[in-house]
């Protein structure tokens, strides 16, 4: 029988991370790397996606690879998929991270930024899921993850915002309106591919630590049964679980990781 920590080995895969040089995403990297796979790191700026490869590749990470794609242009998805698939032959993990926010989180701002918006974290999440998708499910096997967040689950919490300049907590209705459709999204897709050996699951975060005004931290921290926000490696271990045989028969899965924030 297979020792479990080899299930969580990612030797010879092939992963691409949206947004994979972000906040988030560097740790989402950084575990794949870890683990073993090749990874790639995509956005519409490779300036960003080229120095975070540098400095991955100063720590002796070989197998980090950095490119550019517009999430709103298929043919630039299908470019960015070719490319990889010229490079290595084969696709196994597909890390849907990306998120535009156009609207500055003004409930009032025009309605296209609005459009604008779900252009590319709606209907462009759906053309990158089945352009990799379609390659994962001819090769038989492949896990898609999609990055979604408490707020495609809960309602708006001004408390956590209030007296705070320049935040609002119904502001970024588009944010709301399409990570609760990525919720649900995840369960059709895990249905579509899963006799094809692809799953699909999804990863509904809490709020990541990055020197947010004191106020809100304070407060968020009390929302939460761990009392903190999420660090610089609290996502790591999921993303490789995921992504590895560890996880060969979860799928169709929408899984908090907001220290419990949602539980409440």
């Amino acid at each position: 029988m297979k020792n479990v920590l080899d299930m969580f080995r990612l030797d010879g895969k092939v992963a691409l991370v949206t947004a994979g040089a972000g906040n988030y995403g560097r740790q989402m990297t950084l575990a794949l790397l870890q683990a073993g796979a090749d990874v790639w790191v995509a956005s519409r700026s490779l300036e960003k996606n080229e120095r975070f490869a540098e400095e991955l590749r100063a720590e002796g990470y070989e197998k980090i690879h950095a490119a550019a794609y517009d999430q709103a242009d298929e043919k630039s998805i299908f470019a960015l998929r070719d490319k990889i698939m010229a490079e290595h032959g084969r696709f196994d993990v597909l890390v849907n991270n990306s998120v535009y926010r156009a609207t500055k989180d003004r409930w009032y701002d025009d309605i296209e930024f609005f459009e604008k918006s779900l252009s590319i974290n709606g209907t462009g999440f759906f053309m990158i899921t089945r352009a990799f998708g379609k390659i994962m499910a001819e090769q038989g096997s492949g896990s898609i993850i999609n990055i979604g967040s408490y707020m495609g689950d809960l309602g708006a919490d001004d408390y956590l915002y209030a007296g705070i300049d320049g935040m609002n907590g119904f502001d970024g209705p588009d944010y709301f309106f399409h990570k609760g459709g990525m919720h649900t999204m995840t369960k059709l897709i895990a249905g579509y591919y899963g006799p094809s050996g692809v799953r699909c699951n999804c990863l509904s975060l809490g709020g990541l630590f990055n020197n947010q005004d004191p106020r809100f931290i304070e407060r968020y921290e009390k929302k939460t049964f761990l009392k903190r926000m999420a660090n610089q490696t609290d996502i790591m271990g999921m993303i490789v679980y995921l992504a590895s045989d560890a996880s060969a028969y979860t799928t169709g899965a929408v899984i908090p990781i907001d220290g419990g924030y949602s539980a409440k």
